[in-house]
């Protein structure tokens, strides 16, 4: 599959891990739509991709919201003509255990907030499902080859302080297994699904957090450091060009292990 010319749509497009794939995608040939919630950042990337000679849109959205997962993908067809890439990065950290206990009275204090639950779940996994369940449907009707990326984490293996996030991450590991499965089933042979599941990034979230925290993350990080935006761009990029690449979650984390030197 051709990059050059082919159109991508990229939810949480506006930063982090999605900005990257918009400017990536671009320089390559590809043709953007971004979708956020941040009006002043989508039109910074815009600005951005079309002052370096590519074409890109813009388009504010909810992605939980199942109206505006079919108005963007129907905007980014009838601005491009076609979509042939769907990488659904938006998504959301709203950290805390189940329980917390009160250290005199043992008994519980707090407990994992319903609207913490709620928030990672309705973005990161209802919000994926809807942006590639409308992406898929437009690469089929219109006969466009096709490529659907979910961004997973390498957390999907369970990380204590995120029963949510885990739980949306590890579901979204599985996505690809399941909707090739079914496009074999339906006989939809001209899309693919391929996942991504990232190690500790440097993205903003991780670049403020406290310095000693995350030198003890990296000292478990074989290469030594933060896996760049870019280097996750460079992967989707290949995963598009390389048709063999389909119903499976590649990692790349630089090598991340547990305590004891066993990798993750």
């Amino acid at each position: 599959m051709e990059i050059k010319n082919s159109v991508a749509l990229i939810t949480g497009g506006a930063s982090g891990i999605g900005y990257a794939c918009a400017k990536h995608l671009a320089s390559l040939g590809a043709r953007i739509a971004i979708v956020d919630q941040n009006p002043a950042q989508i039109q910074t990337v815009v600005s951005e991709i079309e002052s370096s000679g590519g074409q890109c849109i813009g388009l504010e959205a909810d992605v939980t919201n199942e109206a505006d997962s079919e108005r963007f993908v129907e905007a980014t067809v009838a601005a491009f003509g076609q979509l042939n890439i769907a990488i659904s990065c938006a998504g959301v950290i709203r950290d805390g255990t189940l329980l917390n206990i009160d250290k005199n009275t043992g008994q519980v204090s707090r407990k994992l907030g319903f609207d913490k639950w709620k928030t990672v779940i309705d973005v990161n996994l209802t919000g994926t499902f809807l942006t590639l369940r409308d992406a898929a449907q437009a690469m089929v009707n219109g006969g466009w080859d096709g490529l659907l990326v979910p961004i997973s984490s390498v957390n999907k293996i369970g990380q204590v302080g995120q029963l949510n996030y885990s739980a949306t991450k590890a579901a979204i590991e599985r996505f690809p297994k399941v909707i090739v499965g079914e496009f074999l089933l339906r006989k939809i042979r001209n899309v693919r699904c391929v996942g991504i599941a990232p190690g500790y990034t440097e993205t903003k979230i991780l670049q403020e957090m406290n310095q000693d925290a995350l030198a003890a993350i990296l000292k478990n990080v074989h290469l030594g450091r933060l896996i760049k935006p870019q280097e996750i761009a460079d992967m989707i990029a290949y995963c598009v060009q390389n048709d063999a690449l389909n119903a499976t979650t590649v990692e790349i984390t630089g090598g991340l292990c547990f305590e004891g030197n066993i990798a993750k």
